[in-house]
């Protein structure tokens, strides 16, 4: 029988705090340890994947910057954008990599298509567009048979901090966000949502919510 999914929204929260949570939750987890999907907002931060150039950060501003272990180039996370990490045993469950990733992008496609939203994903560049300006980020990593970061959906947020990089690696990419295409106002509003469509693309249909606990 499919373990129930432990789901915990936490809030806001800093980056590094969390992203060391997801590290230890990884390294510490065993077999029988049910899978988690944690939702949340992070303070501003920006964060580079394990390949990232460092030109790709165009100048310094007061936000920091912290080198992480996931996959891609410079981003920005911060108040308004709802992240959505997946820290799923991927061999227990038999997920590929790949079949991963585009769970995630179908989710975001679905939630934003309730709300009459044209989304699409691009093969060559995960993550999530409407009109060729990009609305969600994917980064993963994969440590021990497991999955670990995961999405960032750009709900009502200061999208100001991504003019100072090269978002993704992608100079000029045009950014957007839910509020200004009549989608989700809050994360409050779009949490629930992505969640119920993340179990259906990953067949999950039980879980089990704890909120503002500290995993």
């Amino acid at each position: 029988m499919q373990q129930d999914l432990i789901v915990r929204f936490l809030g806001r929260r800093p980056y590094l705090d969390t992203w060391q949570a997801m590290q230890r939750f990884t390294n510490e987890r065993d077999s029988d340890t049910p899978d988690e999907i944690w939702l949340l907002e992070h303070d501003p931060v920006y964060t580079q994947g394990q390949a990232g150039k460092a030109e790709h950060l165009l100048q310094r501003t007061q936000i920091p910057v912290v080198q992480s272990d996931r996959g891609g180039q410079i981003t920005y996370h911060g108040p308004g954008q709802l992240i959505a990490y997946l820290l799923l045993d991927v061999r227990r469950q038999e997920y590929g990599v790949r079949h991963l990733v585009t769970c995630m992008e179908q989710a975001v496609i679905a939630l934003l298509a309730e709300d009459g939203i044209q989304a699409a994903a691009k093969p060559d560049a995960p993550g999530v567009y409407v009109n060729g300006a990009k609305i969600a980020s994917l980064g993963l990593r994969i440590r021990r048979g497991c999955s670990f970061h995961g999405l960032a959906l750009n709900v009502n947020m200061d999208l100001r901090p991504f003019l100072d990089i090269n978002p993704c690696g992608y100079a000029g990419l045009a950014m957007t966000q839910c509020a200004d295409l009549g989608g989700p106002q809050s994360v409050s509003e779009a949490a629930p949502r992505l969640l119920k469509a993340l179990s259906q693309q990953l067949a999950r249909p039980r879980w089990t919510e704890l909120h503002e606990e500290t995993p």
